[in-house]
């Protein structure tokens, strides 16, 4: 079972996937092997998507 990464100090950047709204990001986090960290730009407290990365 893998562990949930710790994301209290992460940088999110906006996803290129973001249609550029001031009000409709996703933002994503880097540097996670294997794991991609998304959140909603609106509800930045909320809990964000742990996603296993693409090959």
């Amino acid at each position: 079972m893998s562990s949930i990464p710790d994301l209290s100090t992460v940088a999110w950047r906006k996803s290129s996937y973001s249609q550029g709204g001031a009000n409709d990001c996703v933002e994503v986090a880097d540097g996670y092997t294997g794991l991609v960290p998304v959140r909603d730009s609106k509800t930045p407290t909320g809990h964000p998507l742990i996603l296993a990365a693409g090959t």
